[in-house]
């Protein structure tokens, strides 16, 4: 059985277990969780049904038949073609799978339009949100998917040890050209692509959480914020670290790198089953604020990561919820001095019996 089927059945599991009758997902992550099958959301009818009981099937364009049939487990796939109107084939399918009335949830992506074709063909469903049966299932992460994890991390470390060879030389060049080179090294190592719009932050760039990239060059003595993934069987990295790749750093540089990367350490250490994720946010801001720079500490500790590069759990204060063994998350908290530079450090974890694994390894440190 795939890992994909696995999924499947344990879906169908908490449908059981709640009462309702299926799930009907369009291209999204849920989609590719569940049916293995990865693409973008277009204007054509294309629905994954799961039933409560039985096997699944696909609705789809019939010129998506050889993807379909490539990339899925599943063996039931219907197609329409652009001369007829799916609506119907949608109808037949639902009633076929036992999907024809009682509740029925719907991908929370889902287009409005697809939504009300679907209440339109099935008037005798009740609808809810997929994500109330697939979010505990996708939170807590499988043998597969944290071995494609990892290997996004490794490809991530590597591409930021060539990051740090750049050395001296990276003085003069763009923050553009540095994303530039970290998405070519990420695809070197194994990567596909970025996992998000990669962020390098020069000087006072770095003090801007979100800051992207722009035309500033590198100066001497510039700490540098470099934020960025890429992905592997469709799983994300995200590695934060901030670097100086020649000349001395500001004055109060080195105190709040030590600071934030002080911080890091202290979440980390009080990851483990049962801790609520809000003492997970606790524990690296206890060390910031203690230092003086709570103020400037202006973001969650971390956010889950596994299709989505942001999903459950989220480490941030209020969140009482109990980590759980399989579950993957950022931790990275960040001082950001306005005007002046940013420090950030970033590692991906994953809770284990006792504690947690660490899925990056490259060196915190800001000397090159």
């Amino acid at each position: 059985m795939s890992a994909f089927e696995e999924r499947t059945r344990r879906c169908q599991q908490r449908l059981r277990e709640r009462g309702a009758g299926g799930v009907v997902l369009f291209p999204s992550q849920n989609c590719y969780y569940l049916g293995g099958f990865s693409e973008e959301p277009g204007e054509r009818h294309l629905f994954l049904f799961v039933p409560a009981e039985g096997d699944p099937a696909f609705v789809a364009p019939e010129l998506y038949d050889e993807q379909l049939r490539e990339a899925t487990w599943v063996e039931d796939v219907r197609l329409w073609s652009d001369a007829e109107d799916p609506t119907g084939l949608v109808a037949e399918t639902a009633a076929d799978l036992g999907m024809a009335d009682g509740e029925l949830l719907v991908d929370p992506t889902m287009w409005a339009r697809f939504t009300q074709d679907l209440r339109a063909a099935l008037p005798d469903a009740t609808w809810g949100l997929a994500d109330e049966v697939l979010g505990p299932l996708r939170v807590r992460k499988d043998d597969a998917e944290l071995d494609a994890l990892r290997s996004a991390a490794d490809a991530a470390d590597a591409a930021m040890n060539d990051v740090r060879d750049l050395g001296a030389d990276a003085i003069g060049m763009t923050e553009r050209e540095l994303a530039e080179f970290a998405a070519d090294r990420l695809a070197a190592h194994g990567g596909d692509g970025t996992s998000f719009e990669t962020i390098v932050g020069s000087g006072p760039n770095g003090a801007k959480p979100h800051h992207h990239r722009a035309d500033r060059e590198v100066e001497r003595g510039d700490p540098v914020v470099f934020d960025f993934g890429t992905r592997v069987d469709g799983y994300p990295s995200d590695q934060t670290r901030t670097i100086v790749f020649a000349g001395d750093p500001p004055a109060a540089f080195e105190r709040v790198h030590d600071v934030v990367r002080e911080a890091q350490q202290a979440a980390v250490d009080a990851v483990e089953p049962g801790v609520p994720a809000e003492d997970v946010d606790a524990a690296a801001r206890e060390v910031i604020e203690d230092a003086g720079y709570g103020d400037e500490f202006i973001h969650r500790t971390g956010h889950g990561v596994g299709l989505d590069v942001h999903e459950e759990p989220y480490v941030v204060g209020g969140n009482d919820r109990p980590l759980e063994g399989g579950m993957v998350f950022s931790i990275e908290p960040g001082v950001y001095l306005d005007g002046e530079f940013g420090v950030r450090i970033e590692d991906l974890v994953a809770v284990t019996a006792d504690g947690c694994e660490r899925l990056n390894d490259t060196d915190r440190g800001w000397r090159v």
